[in-house]
């Protein structure tokens, strides 16, 4: 039975809720039938389905109402026939097609009309499944704290692997911001032309520059004197007390001993008078230095195109620079600028018995790709094809290696040079890019087969009868992938208005790279056990197609992801 409303995209979630909702009916008659239980706790509606995604359970069911759930909601766990009958008529916006569903050992279990969604998806070319489900407004500043000049600019000899981790996590966090529809700049602005720069090219980051002799200076004199003149600037009398030993705080140990005449602030007020929650206790008095005062007129550069009045800056830094971007951050709230400002903060890492700065380590796994293809390829790996393959294979071994992990926990690197790094198994960034390019290879040979006569062009998806995606491979990818993505990106966006308001925010950065890799590993295994384009028999062309339909889209859904991590698609391996 097909109940799709038109132009809705399938998801996931409504269809959590509208399974909640006629499982639950009106929720004090469901209440009334266990009132006698007393005080049991009546089960909140995203907990009583879950969506299946393990190929095993996929086999019967596509979402499960546990028996735990059922016996809280009904007598004996026996549903109503009523209640069945609401939940196989299911439908509303967005919601998937219900083919059938009963009561076993383990709950009340549905089954998807697989053919439907199948069409449903692919018969536009899924494109509402590739970008969030909705668009927001506001403008984020990616701050790096890594790359300000502490005077002078980082190169990628002094760049640690930690601050390294930074960039590429604030530059996919812009990528995915501006996916969901937020305008977003970063700082600091670096000069054209520095060994950073052309190091960050390399990896496929875009970061904004200005020419080698700009400066800021006009900024920096606006933030000196709103700090001079603001109502945190430690008094006479608060610094006679700390000086005196009567207290004030000096905001840790490194404070002391500071140039007695030099502008200070009192931080701690900051944030007690200002309401902001979650800063440091410790953060105290602190003497405003030059490169403090630079960062401060970056951010004011950063945040000077916004089209709202309220921004939200978004610090990305590293555990061990946590607390020095604390002070800047209040400093920044104490010369009157009132952005929300939430810190995203990066786990060390870790390289066990090496000591590697960002430079090397990217020498390194450049060096082990070229190597790794030169044993696969043999000679043909030379020219400049070849160096922007290798380009785009180190970059996204990279960006694997360090983006894959929560980005709170610390992350450990094999950084020994006789470990290399295999073309083969799922393993990260190659596991990705190769499978990627397998589908390009196919969709290569399936456009010489047209010209050469053996198949006709791929219909619209209206003229297909998908009910033919029988093998359990082909709704694992839609079911788990093409119709999840969506919602996958909205999650980030989220992030950033929940959890109180307090100082950190922690944004689950890893899925992009984790959903690549899980979905990689699905294709690959489809791909190795089903022959898509088939003998060139008129009778077997409409299962042919339908394929083609599901891996077309598969292909755009890579590009859509990879995307969001910068990283262009390898056509041919």
């Amino acid at each position: 039975m097909e109940h799709i409303e038109e132009s809705s995209p399938l998801r996931i979630t409504p269809t959590v809720r509208a399974l909640s909702s006629a499982l639950r009916g009106k929720r004090e008659n469901v209440h009334d039938s266990r009132r006698e239980n007393g005080d049991r706790i009546f089960p909140e509606p995203e907990k009583l389905w879950f969506k299946e995604s393990s190929a095993k359970n996929l086999r019967n069911r596509d979402f499960l109402s546990p028996t735990t759930m059922l016996n809280t909601l009904y007598a004996d766990g026996q549903v109503p026939p009523a209640v069945m009958s609401r939940v196989l008529s299911l439908c509303g916006s967005g919601v998937l097609p219900v083919a059938g569903g009963e009561v076993m050992g383990e709950g009340l279990r549905v089954r998807v009309d697989r053919a439907a969604a199948f069409k449903a998806v692919l018969a536009d070319g899924a494109t509402e499944y590739l970008k969030p489900s909705s668009q927001r407004q506001g403008c984020v500043v990616l701050n790096c704290p890594a790359l300000h000049p502490k005077p002078n600019t980082p190169t990628p000899d002094t760049l640690t692997l930690g601050q390294l981790r930074t960039v590429l996590l604030a530059d996919h966090m812009g990528a995915l911001l501006r996916r969901q529809g937020f305008t977003v700049s970063y700082c600091p602005t670096l000069p054209e032309d520095s060994d950073i720069i052309t190091f960050l090219r390399a990896l496929g980051i875009d970061w904004p520059t200005a020419p080698a002799n700009w400066t800021n200076e006009e900024r920096e004199e606006k933030i000196q004197e709103a700090l001079e003149n603001s109502p945190y600037r430690e008094s006479e009398m608060e610094r006679g007390r700390r000086t005196s030993g009567g207290g004030g705080g000096g905001g840790r140990k490194a404070e002391e001993g500071e140039n007695e005449g030099a502008l200070r602030v009192n931080l701690k007020r900051v944030f007690q008078e200002e309401g902001l929650l979650g800063y440091d206790p410790s953060l105290g008095t602190c003497t405003v230095h030059r490169d403090s005062v630079s960062h401060l007129a970056q951010l004011d550069l950063a945040t000077a195109d916004c089209t709202v009045a309220m921004a939200t800056a978004l610090h990305v830094t590293s555990c061990q620079d946590e607390f020095r971007q604390q002070q800047i951050a209040v400093l920044w709230r104490a010369s009157g600028v009132t952005h929300t400002q939430r810190h995203l903060v990066c786990g060390p890492v870790k390289t066990p018995g090496s000591h590697l700065t960002a430079a090397q380590y990217l020498q390194l796994r450049r060096g082990q790709m070229k190597e790794a293809s030169e044993m696969k390829y043999g000679d043909q790996v030379e020219g400049q094809t070849w160096d922007d393959i290798i380009r785009v294979m180190t970059s996204a071994t990279v960006r694997f290696e360090l983006l894959s992990t929560v980005h709170t926990s610390p992350v450990t690197l094999d950084v020994q040079r006789e470990g290399g790094v295999s073309t083969k198994g799922p393993r990260g960034g190659v596991f990705v890019m190769y499978n990627c390019a397998r589908l390009h290879t196919l969709f290569d040979s399936y456009e010489r087969g047209v010209e050469k006569g053996l198949y006709p062009e791929i219909p619209e998806g209206s003229q297909l009868d998908f009910s033919a995606l029988k093998e359990e491979g082909e709704w694992l990818l839609l079911f788990n992938y093409l119709i999840p993505f969506s919602e996958l990106l909205d999650q980030s966006g989220q992030a950033l208005d929940c959890e109180g308001g307090g100082a950190r925010v922690n944004i689950k950065t890893e899925q992009i790279c984790k959903f690549l890799v899980s979905l990689s590993k699905d294709f690959s295994s489809y791909y190795n056990r089903v022959h898509v384009l088939g003998e060139p028999l008129p009778h077997l062309f409409n299962q042919m197609f339908c394929r083609l339909h599901l891996l077309r889209a598969l292909r755009e859904l890579y590009h859509s992801a990879l995307d969001i991590l910068n990283l262009p698609p390898i056509r041919q391996l």
